[in-house]
């Protein structure tokens, strides 16, 4: 029997090429206006995650 992952967790990231796992930062979704341009573009840019290989065996099944 094989450990499901967990589907909401591998909906918010994309594995790149390489194997990198890809995120967006949390908090870009509302209340943008107040923000300043500085905090609206460092939310733009993605981050990275990194996982050990019995947490990404956990999360993620293609990894």
């Amino acid at each position: 029997m094989a450990i499901k992952s967990n589907k909401s967790f591998t909906r918010r990231i994309k594995i790149t090429r390489t194997g990198k796992l890809v995120t967006r930062k949390p908090g870009q979704n509302h209340f943008n206006a107040k923000e300043s341009s500085s905090g609206r573009m460092n939310r733009r840019r993605s981050g990275s995650v990194v996982l050990d290989s019995k947490t990404s065996q956990r999360y993620i099944t293609t990894a």
